[in-house]
């Protein structure tokens, strides 16, 4: 997920348009995400990229059009206490998140990504994530939704990959083993 300096993942008005990413960033996140074999979300993440199943314009380039085929191709499965149906290749979550998480990697052979900083909390509360994958972009939000939850004990990670956008730091964390 992308996030602050100070690590927020929105601000206190809910924005997070300092976390638009440039055209080489955007293609990284493509390439990425054709990697998965399922998405598990939330439904303020679900609607914000509804975009990329409903709205035609995002198809009038070609990294537009192909990155819209993937997602609307993902299966996704989306946490929400509020909506009764979604849309596409999406169905509402019915159990609970180790149920869901467990479902979707049997289901494939890929990885299952997690988006949506409360359900990710979850999963990283629950020790069901391998990896994290951070997109820090240069801004101070100063407040807002937290990247990541406050857990009970303390979860060990180790830096296995940075890689450095116009405007963006990309690091990816691994779960490090047990002592």
């Amino acid at each position: 997920m992308s996030t602050s300096i100070d690590g927020f993942v929105t601000d206190r008005e809910g924005g997070f348009d300092w976390a638009a990413p440039d055209d080489e960033l955007f293609r990284f996140h493509h390439d990425e995400v054709a990697t998965l074999g399922a998405y598990l979300l939330g439904r303020r993440l679900y609607e914000t990229m509804l975009v990329w199943e409903n709205d035609p314009t995002v198809r009038e380039t070609d990294d537009g059009a192909e990155f819209a085929d993937i997602w609307t191709a993902l299966p996704k499965v989306v946490f929400s206490r509020t909506l009764d149906a979604v849309q596409g290749n999406a169905r509402l979550a019915r159990g609970s998140v180790a149920a869901e998480v467990t479902r979707a990697l049997e289901a494939t052979d890929r990885a299952v990504s997690i988006g949506g900083a409360e359900l990710a909390g979850q999963a990283i509360e629950l020790g069901l994530v391998d990896e994290l994958r951070v997109y820090r972009c240069p801004v101070i939000a100063g407040g807002g939704t937290p990247h990541l939850p406050a857990v009970a004990q303390v979860q060990r990670f180790e830096l296995v990959e940075t890689r450095r956008f116009a405007q963006v730091v990309y690091e990816r964390y691994r779960q490090a083993p047990a002592d």
